[in-house]
């Protein structure tokens, strides 16, 4: 048998390659590799010529095409991700779309023993979250947020996979990984300073990822999951992985002896237009696959006790650290202290809601409304607890019952909720392809499961780099549950990349 692997080199791809190479029914395990990654030599040396690499780019059809020969598995993993995703969003659309649509076409063609697809997906996609609505579930509206070329790609590339003619294709929405590089490589870009403090944030260690992967294989293999084909879940790492944006750094920096508190200040990060939650529905590939193992505590601890430097730090002058560690980042490009000092009106109005809210940031943080501290974003006293039970989640009403048989009168009353209509008239299998307008008029073709089960719905964002949300959001009963949990009803910014990625924002 024969595994095809893309993005081996990052993160997540270390681990699955590590977890693919011991399953006994592999043979050969194909790799695409960028030509000029250097990072592949050093993973490589951990194998033998079990391994058969093909250089190139996943956006050239004909290397996708190679890689898939003869393959029994696709996992596509290959992604350009935050920060690198901010600095050259070129290479965001080449892979997460381009790339996406390249590898796709390349598996549709093969018409005899067609390979499987595993595609990585994001959590990127549920957009901004608050306490407002801190649990999502796959289904939930896609509000990919404002300028984040990632989610725009990633969503992009989703619906592609979704649309798709392979026969057998899943999708997997990977939450916030915590892998071995994630302090170091956050500690040179300006990217920190995106996570909300208060943002519900779910974790998933990068080794837990691998070994979901592998157990998917394995259960395959045997032929033990026909009927987890053709969907769309969430990859979590479990409810004790369910966090803040504030407890991240935290416990982070407790490695050093310090807290978030000795390194931060209230207004060095955003109030909005980040990407995370808390996953209700988390525990679905859990129960089937069991790979969650590792819980963010034995992270911490193993990465303090692998890492001498981050002993020595403890002896270090919070102040010295705060000062060339932290506070030179600031006057990154990618920080909103810069947008603010170079008056970035689209990113500040995107990250904040105006000049005004940011100058309303506490100074102090006992005047900061910390959501770990009970204290909610509108100043009044919550039961932080009390949030994270996932009984008293408050979930979006998807205006359908998720627990009969879908019927043609449920995908009318979606599309109507969306300001939108259902145009085909007869309605066969979640996976027909169907006709929709939404509320612009604009016809288009989803199957039912990528409406109802997957939560998209198109707009502009799934043509071109335009974030509609604040009009949309008035005409559209799904997106406002969410959207207005963190903006204005009064707000009417339409967000867009000009033809060299430069932000814009337009009063509507």
């Amino acid at each position: 048998m024969i595994i095809a692997l893309t993005g081996v080199t990052g993160n997540m791809g270390r681990e699955v390659l590590k977890e693919v190479f011991k399953i006994e029914e592999v043979e050969k395990i194909k790799v695409l590799v960028l030509p000029d990654d250097k990072r592949f030599k050093k993973i490589r040396k951990n194998y033998d010529d079990k391994i058969e690499v093909i250089y190139g780019n996943i956006a050239n059809k004909n290397i996708c095409k190679m890689l898939v020969d003869g393959t029994s598995y696709v996992v596509n993993m290959a992604a350009v991700i935050p920060p690198h995703s901010d600095k050259e969003p070129e290479k965001a659309v080449e892979c997460n779309e381009i790339g996406v649509n390249s590898l796709t076409e390349a598996i549709e063609e093969i018409q005899e023993n067609q390979p499987k697809l595993i595609h990585i997906s994001t959590v990127a996609l549920y957009g901004n979250r608050n306490s407002k609505h801190p649990w999502a579930r796959v289904g939930d509206p896609l509000l990919v947020s404002p300028f984040d070329i990632y989610s725009a790609t990633k969503l992009r590339g989703e619906f592609r996979v979704l649309e798709s003619d392979i026969e057998n294709f899943v999708v997997l929405r990977q939450t916030a990984m915590l892998h071995n590089n994630m302090l170091l490589d956050n500690l040179s870009d300006g990217l920190m300073f995106h996570t909300c403090f208060n943002a519900p944030l779910e974790w998933v260690t990068a080794h837990d990822s691998g070994v979901l992967i592998a157990n998917i294989l394995k259960r395959d293999i045997k032929g033990e999951i026909d009927d987890f084909w053709k969907k769309c879940y969430n990859i979590g790492g479990g409810v004790v992985n369910c966090v803040t944006g504030y407890d991240t750094l935290n416990d982070g920096f407790k490695l050093i002896g310090g807290s978030a508190k000795d390194f931060f200040n209230p207004n060095y990060n955003s109030l909005r237009n980040f990407h995370g939650v808390w996953f209700y529905d988390g525990d679905v590939l859990e129960n089937m696959f069991h790979y969650q193992s590792q819980s963010t505590k034995d992270f911490w601890n193993e990465l303090g006790e692998n890492h001498s430097y981050f002993k020595l730090a403890k002896f270090i002058e919070k102040d010295f650290i705060k000062m060339f560690a932290i506070d030179r980042l600031l006057n990154d490009a990618n920080s909103p202290t810069h947008w603010i000092v170079n008056n970035d009106e689209a990113r500040i109005t995107a990250y904040f809601g105006s000049k005004e809210n940011f100058d309303k940031i506490p100074k102090d943080w006992d005047n900061f409304p910390l959501l770990v501290e009970n204290r909610a974003e509108n100043g009044e006293k919550i039961d932080f607890l009390a949030l994270k039970d996932k009984n008293n989640a408050k979930l979006v009403d998807l205006m359908y019952n998720q627990e009969k048989e879908i019927t043609i009168e449920d995908l009318k009353n979606v599309a109507r909720a969306h300001g939108g209509l259902l145009l085909s008239k007869a309605f066969n299998s979640m996976y027909d392809k169907l006709e929709w307008a939404n509320s612009d008029g604009e016809t288009f073709t989803a199957r039912a499961y990528t409406v109802l089960k997957a939560g998209h719905w198109f707009n502009r964002t799934y043509q071109e780099n335009v974030w509609d949300f604040d009009r949309l959001s008035k005409l559209d009963k799904l997106y406002s549950q969410l959207w207005y949990d963190s903006h204005d009803e009064n707000e009417n910014n339409l967000y867009y990349f000009d033809e060299n990625f430069i932000p814009k924002v337009d009063k509507l």
